[in-house]
């Protein structure tokens, strides 16, 4: 125990005061004349001894009172006396994110949190310091405030998409206070969701961290997860099969959920769905494109009490037919034929390579060089410029195909180099599905897989400047076939010819098929049906070659920001940060020319709404931070007091010092 003021304890030689008193006024005797003594003595004895003790409690009582006083005007308590004295730093972070906005018993938890906060500010003295902190990151939550200040940065606190997790939020705690002298005080006010709680239990000195749980009534949520299409590209035209992931957070079934659908604002019919207890559902959604040009779509579900991941925005532009030459020198190939006679939506054109119209390449999604002998000077240049803008090329070089001609195309393209024809026998042994093209091709990667067998190929030299990704190898790690990204387009090498009599490769459907069609759609930079809001997001977008002079904005009904750019040759990258908090669906605008439009929806980490409870939280935390019970008011206050400045014990001596004053009077009075 120690003393706030213990040169008031000099007070206690004024306990010689009643000390004094009863042996001068206690002892004095009065006489009284009487008449008969006869039976006096034992009176006189029983007197006595019941005089002594009144007197004796009577001088006790004054003792503890007078002692009590003194005691409590020097104010003593358990605790740190430097840490009760010296300015103080405290960094109060309050959880403004979406899942704040459930309903306590009373209020929202945004609202609730505010209110602790304020009480946690208002606790301190007005000389220490304070830092107020939300998910948000603002310039005001790296100065250090006044506590007028910080009151008032509390009542400024709203509702941010952004979230972070309590290890980065402690950790910016950290760096503002890191060259500051005095006691550091850390409070985290949340629900503590599971997602976010990613604290480590240490015992620090330099600090002290408090965690604040409020919690709400109920804590189920169901929400859109995700949405992609099944094809790589939206065709015009056919139904094109939407992939909605939804997912039930709460501990009962759901029936009847209704999914809307919005397609360029018009509503299209869609069911209901049921979703098990903590499970996920996939629904498939046929949407129609009947015009070519940008296709906005919104899914929508409603639910109560979380409602910012009801909804889910995406984005995507739609062509009025895709179209893809082949090249090769009989002007016809019944194997590519038969891939693309299934598929209405794609075009396919079969030219001999001695009547090329080179001003029509900018038409083709895709350019099939098949078993060409040769590759013509013009055409080596036009296949260099329409990769550079964006095109996709596939080359299977012919058995007898001329090696300087093809090492031209490879050397402008900076492609490893051709080398000589080899007969091998050889069998692909594995497929890259974390690549674009083969990516979400298969359901599941089987060991056992059937795949094609090579009986003559092309070497190519191994060139580490010039690496490129492979798409089917074989056991020894050698490439079958591989891509490479130049400029904006795609160029995809295949060691073999398509000729039956050198490579299996087109009698592989499940090979040759998705291979030649996601070919036909990939893109240099992937264009996402939507970004998430509050990471850092690139989006690339063409600048029709005035690179210098564009400057792109992106704006909705109701904002308009122009975001950091850079500029990459034909296509411009913007940076989309913090600037963009409300979902939706954008335009991207290069003065007022209509780009594309994109979509962007809330980050759904917060979807789940399982929480660390008071007790979770004292078991995981307990032995390396303090832990308070947010919902009770009172209590709180008064454990942040004990444990902010120590247990103080004057109220408790006042108190007592009072009842031995009554004790003392009440001895005088009724004991006679």
């Amino acid at each position: 125990m120690q003393f706030l003021f213990p040169g008031v304890l000099w007070g206690l030689l004024a306990l010689a005061i009643p000390i004094i008193i009863h042996l001068f006024h206690f002892r004095r005797y009065k006489r009284v004349y009487f008449t008969n003594v006869k039976f006096l003595q034992e009176v006189k004895d029983e007197r006595s001894a019941r005089r002594k003790l009144r007197n004796l409690l009577v001088l006790l009582a004054r003792l503890l009172a007078v002692g009590l006083l003194v005691l409590g005007f020097a104010q003593p308590f358990f605790g740190d006396k430097d840490k009760s004295t010296s300015q103080r730093l405290v960094s109060v972070f309050v959880d403004n994110s979406f899942s704040m906005t459930t309903l306590s018993s009373d209020v929202p938890l945004i609202d609730k949190a505010k209110r602790r906060a304020e009480e946690i500010v208002s606790s301190y003295q007005e000389t220490d310091r304070y830092q107020i902190l939300t998910h948000d990151y603002s310039g005001l939550s790296s100065k250090i405030l006044s506590q007028e200040d910080a009151l008032s940065a509390i009542d400024d606190i709203v509702v941010t998409p952004k979230v972070k997790s309590l290890n980065n939020i402690l950790q910016k705690q950290k760096q503002t206070f890191k060259d500051q002298e005095g006691s550091k005080s850390y409070f985290m006010l949340s629900d503590f969701q599971e997602t976010i709680s990613d604290l480590t239990p240490e015992i620090d000195t330099t600090y002290s961290l408090s965690l604040v749980p409020l919690s709400s009534v109920t804590q189920q949520n169901i929400a859109i997860d995700s949405a992609y299409f099944t094809t790589p590209a939206a065709l015009i035209g056919q139904p094109n099969a939407l992939i909605v992931k939804l997912t039930n957070y709460s501990q009962e079934k759901q029936d009847d959920i209704i999914l809307s659908v919005f397609q360029n604002g018009q509503k299209k019919p869609a069911g209901s769905i049921s979703i098990d207890a903590e499970s996920s559902v996939i629904d498939t959604v046929n949407i129609t494109f009947v015009d070519e040009g940008k296709q906005e779509i919104t899914l929508q579900i409603d639910d109560y009490p979380i409602q910012f991941d009801d909804t889910y925005f995406i984005t995507t532009e739609i062509s009025d037919a895709v179209k893809v030459l082949s090249i090769n020198d009989s002007g016809s190939n019944k194997f590519i034929k038969a891939l693309f006679g299934g598929i209405s939506s794609i075009e396919l054109d079969q030219v001999n390579s001695n009547a090329l119209d080179y001003s029509t390449f900018s038409q083709y999604r895709l350019i099939v060089l098949e078993d060409l002998k040769t590759i013509s000077t013009g055409l080596i240049s036009q296949i260099e410029q329409y990769i550079n803008a964006g095109g996709n090329v596939v080359t299977f070089p012919a058995s007898d195909a001329n090696l300087n001609a093809y090492n031209k195309l490879f050397d402008e393209l900076k492609a490893p180099r051709m080398m000589q024809w080899e007969k091998v026998d050889r069998t692909v042994f594995d497929i890259n599905t974390d690549e674009y093209v083969f990516n979400k091709v298969y359901l599941k990667k089987k060991d056992n897989t059937d795949l094609p067998t090579v009986s003559g190929q092309f070497k190519f030299m191994n060139d580490a400047s010039k690496q490129g990704e492979t798409l089917l190898s074989y056991r020894s790690g050698g490439a079958f076939v591989s891509k490479y990204l130049r400029g904006d387009g795609h160029l995809y090498v295949c060691h073999a010819p398509l000729d039956r009599r050198h490579s299996e490769l087109v009698e592989y459907a499940e090979v040759f098929v998705p291979m030649i069609y996601k070919m036909t759609f990939s893109r240099g930079v992937d264009q996402p049906l939507a970004y998430t809001l509050g990471s850092a997001n690139q989006i690339n977008v063409p600048n029709g070659g005035s690179a210098e002079t564009a400057v792109f904005n992106i704006a909705n009904e109701s904002a308009e920001y122009i975001p950091q750019q850079a500029n990459l040759g034909s296509v411009t990258e913007l940076t989309v940060r913090d600037e963009i908090s409300d979902a939706g669906i954008y335009n991207v605008s290069n003065g007022k020319q209509f780009v594309r439009s994109i979509a962007f929806n809330y980050d759904r980490v917060e979807s789940n709404p399982t929480v660390f409870s008071f007790s979770d939280l004292s078991k995981t935390y307990g032995d390396a931070f303090n832990i308070y019970d947010g919902e009770k008011a009172t209590e709180f206050l008064s454990q942040l007091k004990e444990q902010e400045e120590g247990v103080f014990l004057w109220r408790w001596c006042l108190i007592f010092a009072l009842i031995f004053l009554a004790i003392e009077t009440l001895i005088l009075r009724f004991w006679k």
